[in-house]
C-alpha cells in the first residue's frame, strides 16, 4: 500500500545550529535507509513560507501499523507533525499493468 505523508517540521526554539545540522544528517542517512528497503520511494519539497520547513514523501507500507513504524524510526520525527494519506489503486492508472482478457 502506498501514502502520501505530508511533513511539516518544527525546530524547537533555543536549538544550536549544530545541533540541526547533526539531525538532518541522521535523517538522510535514514531515508537512505528506508529507500533501500522499499519504504520510502519519493521525497518533495513544496514552495515554502519564511520559517517554513515541508516536506512530501511516498512511503510504502504493507498497512498504516507499518508506516506508522517507519515514520517514528526517522529521526525529526521528534520535531515534526505528519498528515498521512492512504492511496488505493485506480482502475484507470496508466502506470498499472493491464491484464489480459
Amino acid at each position: 500500500m502506498e501514502f502520501l505523508v505530508e511533513m511539516v517540521t518544527t525546530v524547537p526554539e533555543g536549538t544550536t545550529a549544530d545541533a540541526v545540522a547533526d539531525m538532518k544528517r541522521r535523517e538522510a542517512a535514514r531515508a537512505k535507509e528506508l529507500a533501500a528497503q522499499g519504504n520510502l520511494l519519493r521525497l518533495w519539497k513544496p514552495p515554502e513560507a519564511p520559517g517554513e520547513w515541508r516536506t512530501f514523501g511516498l512511503f510504502s507500507a504493507a498497512d498504516e501499523n507499518e508506516l506508522h513504524q517507519v515514520l517514528t524510526s526517522m529521526p525529526l520525527r521528534v520535531w515534526r507533525n505528519d498528515t498521512i494519506t492512504p492511496f488505493m489503486p485506480h482502475p484507470s492508472d496508466p502506470g498499472t499493468p493491464v491484464s489480459p482478457p
